[in-house]
């Protein structure tokens, strides 16, 4: 068996992949352009790939190929009709990082909600040195005990999100863009209730027909001033010109980012133009990526393969 990782990189440099010799022979690429992979896969029996389209001008030259693998849950890079036509088998990975993404939702959670940035920067500057007074409070604060957490997309990682709220002392709701039917153990509530009655707001929904688009200006208008929100789902469910002027015109009071809607980002992003960027919190799609999550990420991936041969 040949086995080729075209998009290496992804999955990072600290992971040790060779649990995959099992295979047979291992070929690493760090990335791959679209033009690079015909050639790169005509002799391979398996893919592991990313973000990489695979459709026939990709793959129509792999005559051996039997099996494709993406390091995600998201399959939008795969045409599936021509898959199946091909008799190829593909597989994806769903649960890998539900406690990394949780974790960095409630990273972002707090370097926003306590200012973190104000108060590092105002020790590190020497202000600190010689105060008035022992404490300095001059970017308030609230705790979270006691506030409405609203989470859209009550999936694996929002229940694990619901759940760590709640040991916080908040008051945990949500709503299913999909309509789907209410989850035992939480409390499901419309769009409007969520949007108006939320002092946090997350999102951890998948990009679909639903949730494209879903958080515009008329959404974010309805939030309350002194909210928070968060995407830690798909850059696409947010109007990223309404979020801007949100943020600008105090419509909300800030927000953290690990997802945009061209990744990596545009110098035409409209996220750049908020004035105040103690507002705004971007981290470049990182929550995903813990170190145990990039492992349990190949160890299933590692599985996959085996079950499949």
């Amino acid at each position: 068996m040949k086995l080729v990782f075209l998009d290496r990189k992804t999955i990072g440099d600290d992971i040790d992949l060779s649990i995959f010799k099992d295979f047979g022979e291992v070929v690493e690429y760090n990335f791959s352009s679209v033009e690079e992979v015909p050639d790169r896969v005509a002799d391979a029996d398996i893919l592991v790939i990313n973000k990489i389209p695979i459709n026939e001008s990709t793959i129509g030259s792999a005559k051996n190929l039997k099996l494709v693998c993406v390091t995600a849950t998201g399959t939008n890079n795969l045409d599936k009709e021509y898959l199946d036509k091909r008799g190829i088998a593909w597989r994806n990975v769903a649960g890998y990082s539900t406690e990394s993404v949780a974790q960095h939702t409630f990273s972002m959670l707090f370097y926003l909600l306590e200012h973190m940035a104000y108060y590092d920067s105002y020790v590190k500057d020497g202000k600190y040195i010689n105060d008035t007074m022992f404490t300095h409070f001059d970017k308030v604060f609230p705790q979270i005990s006691g506030k409405t957490w609203g989470i859209i997309g009550l999936g694996a990682i929002g229940r694990r999100v619901a759940d760590i709220a709640k040991v916080f002392g908040a008051k945990v709701i949500y709503y299913s863009a999909s309509g789907a039917p209410a989850q035992k153990g939480y409390n499901q509530v419309n769009l409007d209730t969520l949007l108006t009655t939320s002092d946090i707001v997350s999102v951890h929904a998948p990009l679909n027909e639903y949730t494209e688009g879903l958080m515009n200006e008329v959404a974010f208008s309805k939030m309350k001033p002194n909210a928070i929100f968060l995407n830690l789902g798909r850059g696409p469910i947010v109007d990223e010109v309404a979020l801007t002027n949100a943020l600008n015109n105090n419509v909300i009071a800030a927000a953290g980012l690990d997802v945009i809607a061209v990744e990596p980002m545009s110098p035409a992003c409209p996220l750049l133009n908020v004035q105040d960027k103690s507002k705004i919190l971007i981290t470049p799609h990182i929550g995903w990526a813990s170190v145990e999550a990039r492992t349990n990420l190949m160890n299933i991936i590692h599985s996959q393969i085996k079950d499949f041969l």
